[in-house]
């Protein structure tokens, strides 16, 4: 459905200054856009926490015509557990990796032309060596599947995803809402059961607002999972969308938000830099939990 477009994959970090360092040193991505939170997400963005989260969203141009990242930190939390669930975002940026070569973040060969390194927490990121092209860098995102078939019915049938590729050896498929001009999307069957953690993330697209209600039912009808019925966000000073959370048949998150209200929301804050540096620089938490219990939760 060409309505229908990729907007970002939510990672979830313990260390913001670590992960700043590597998305805007290494990687190359601005931020777009910083926002504080009081408490948690009605619909679970920052996952199953109730206290003061933030999210930081990073890319190399705006979400309109963008794949980006959205960076969550729970002030509470000091740790994740990585599961299998994902397998990395591939993008592609020569800038990227004689940063990482400059910057001494580790880079492991893996093909021609094509580097492995890993964000802080663990995810996978393959850089390709080739000059970053005028549109998107972010070519695509890779999640494990315990059932290749089943997911790629569920992605293409019941969401509308056109399928691009397969391939039954390696065991994978490759879609996306539209045949150029968006993030992938690569399903990549594994012979174990998807685990996800507590580091599990969530994909998310747009669509237009009057589809949200329709997706809702439709997955009702197909006994299909929906963690967040139709619900609306508020963003301090910002539109307000509307949102359903659903989950694949291995437990993947995915979100969808209607378009007309995330476009303005959405719009790079050219405060972004220093919200989050600002941000950085008061957060006392580390220092709080290390006075009382010596230090932040595991997730």
């Amino acid at each position: 459905m060409a309505s229908r477009r990729a907007l970002h994959f939510v990672f979830k970090v313990a260390d913001r200054s670590k992960a700043a360092a590597f998305y805007r040193d290494v990687l190359g991505m601005k931020v777009l856009r910083h926002e504080e939170f009081e408490e948690g997400c009605k619909a679970a963005c920052n996952g199953p926490y109730d206290g003061r989260w933030s999210k930081t969203m990073v890319g190399f141009g705006a979400e309109d015509d963008h794949f980006v990242a959205e960076l969550t930190y729970n002030y509470g939390v000091g740790e994740y557990r990585l599961g299998n669930d994902f397998l990395g975002l591939t993008l592609q940026s020569s800038r990227a990796v004689s940063n990482a070569r400059k910057s001494g973040w580790p880079l492991t060969e893996v093909g021609e032309a094509l580097y492995l390194t890993e964000a802080p927490g663990g995810y996978r990121f393959y850089l390709v060596d080739k000059e970053q092209p005028p549109s998107d860098p972010v070519q695509k995102v890779c999640l494990a599947v315990s059932d290749l078939r089943t997911s790629t019915h569920y992605w293409a049938s019941l969401l509308g995803m056109t399928v691009m590729d397969e391939d039954d050896e390696k065991q994978t498929a490759l879609m996306a809402f539209a045949d150029v001009g968006q993030c992938k999307l690569e399903l990549r069957g594994i012979a174990e059961t998807v685990d996800h953690g507590t580091a599990f993330g969530r994909m998310a697209f747009s669509c237009p607002r009057e589809q949200l209600a329709g997706l809702e039912a439709l997955m009702e009808r197909e006994k299909q999972a929906v963690l967040t019925p139709l619900v609306s966000l508020d963003t301090p000073g910002k539109a307000t969308v509307e949102v359903v959370v659903l989950a694949d048949p291995d437990g993947h998150e995915i979100c969808f938000v209607g378009d007309e209200a995330f476009r303005p929301l959405s719009a790079p804050d050219p405060d972004g830099d220093a919200l989050l540096d600002k941000a950085m620089a008061e957060d006392g938490s580390h220092e709080w939990f290390a006075e009382h219990d010596g230090q932040k939760a595991a997730a």
